[in-house]
């Protein structure tokens, strides 16, 4: 009997990931119950213990919707029957902490994810989204002019993780549950419109896919692949200038100011996220706002920033502080 393809396309991805490390690894499969991450934790249990790695199954119980602990006990359940070596549930408290629900949701589950990692000494935490939801992310983040960074999508590797599905289509894993008689469960958050993401997923796309043809979703996480590999070569010749412009106290103006503006920019969105600032709430404004005190020097105070921080020109160096808890306001 042949292998249907839903299934073989989630089980190549999750080879390509597998395949390199060595027997007896760990692997850990972040699973919420849905279509994506069940078809992921399946294909890993089959290619994974064909190469005698151990799969652990987690669950992340955000506690943001009612019942979310049956949710995740019944999770807990499936990943047991699909067969992972392990099973557990993180129960994570979300603090949004000047981020939005989603944002601060995320921080707090890759937070825990990273624990359960280093608890298990697990070679790689395996994600599960689809090329669907990196079509969506670049999507977003060409309406929101954000910039190079934003269209390049999601990493298909970071840190310990890895996402062994970009290149699979959610269809294909909705198919691969049903083939593999896996029942999926479907977060609420992923149909209540008020969310962007789902009135992109919902509305936008398919208003796409029918007004340009088909084949947009898969277009745009080409895009996305091409312009990460731009992303990584500029990324490295910021870290370059940095080294060189940071001091202990902050960033020397002069040698900073004289860089191309596309790697200055770099340097400063780097050097705010370093400092505290949430990734999600740093946006080209702020880092536009910070590049002024360099190039268009004023006598600008300071500039507000996400995270409580602020930049501040200050004897020849652009320094990142905490900003009192009632700053005034910059004049």
């Amino acid at each position: 009997m042949s292998l249907h393809p839903a299934v073989a396309a989630v089980r190549r991805g999750v080879r390509a990931v597998l395949a390199d490390l060595p027997a007896g690894s760990t692997v850990v499969v972040a699973c919420s119950g849905g279509a994506d991450s069940l078809a992921l934790l399946s294909a890993a249990v089959f290619e994974g213990h064909k190469r005698a790695q151990r799969v652990v199954g987690v669950t992340v119980d955000h506690g943001l919707q009612h019942g979310s602990a049956d949710t995740a006990a019944r999770v807990v359940e499936q990943m047991a029957a699909i067969g992972a070596d392990e099973t557990m549930t993180a129960t994570v408290v979300v603090e949004a902490a000047g981020l939005g629900p989603e944002a601060a949701a995320r921080e707090a589950r890759y937070a825990v994810l990273e624990e359960v990692a280093a608890r298990t000494g697990a070679a790689v935490v395996l994600l599960g989204h689809t090329l669907d939801d990196q079509a969506e992310t670049v999507l977003l983040g060409l309406t929101r002019g954000s910039g190079g960074r934003s269209l390049a999508g999601m990493r298909r590797r970071f840190d310990v993780f890895a996402r062994p599905l970009l290149d699979v289509r959610r269809d294909d894993t909705v198919t691969a549950c049903q083939v593999e008689a896996l029942r999926a469960w479907e977060d609420p958050h992923n149909t209540d419109p008020s969310f962007t993401r789902v009135r992109v997923r919902r509305r936008v796309m398919p208003l796409l896919e029918d007004e340009l043809g088909p084949g947009v979703a898969a277009t745009l996480a080409r895009t996305a692949d091409q312009l990460r590999d731009d992303m990584g070569l500029l990324d490295e010749f910021a870290a370059e200038v940095a080294a060189v412009v940071t001091t202990d106290d902050g960033l020397a103006v002069d040698a900073l100011a004289g860089q191309h503006p596309s790697l200055r920019r770099r340097v400063l969105r780097n050097a705010v996220l370093a400092a505290g600032a949430p990734a999600s709430e740093v946006h080209h404004e702020h880092v536009l706002a910070v590049d002024a005190l360099l190039t268009d020097w004023r006598g600008q105070k300071w500039i507000d920033l996400p995270g409580h921080l602020r930049a501040v020109r200050r004897d020849g160096l652009l320094v990142l502080e905490r900003a009192p808890s009632a700053p005034d306001r910059p004049a």
